[in-house]
């Protein structure tokens, strides 16, 4: 299991580059600053609040098996941004 620093890193770079996406992907259709971009990215900076405060959460009893789940759910509510994100053009 990667560490925690890993994750951390992964979760921001992840949600990162979906914002990253999202201006591009208004930028080459001229839609800059449309609603539909703007919920994206507040969804993907609440979906990094989110994970952030859960792997810092240490009252858990396995704390290994709880980071394997943030790790998935990463994974879970990237997918669902970068759809919306395909969804845009």
């Amino acid at each position: 299991m990667a560490n925690i620093r890993d994750l951390k890193k992964d979760i921001n770079y992840v949600l990162g580059d979906i914002i990253e996406a999202v201006y591009i992907v208004e930028s080459t259709h001229d839609k800059h600053g449309s609603k539909e971009g703007s919920a994206i990215i507040d969804g993907a900076i609440s979906a990094f609040d989110d994970l952030i405060a859960k792997v810092n959460n240490k009252d858990v009893e396995d704390r290994k098996a709880h980071l394997k789940g943030v790790r998935k759910e990463l994974e879970k509510k990237a997918s669902a941004l970068i759809a919306k994100i395909n969804k845009l053009d």
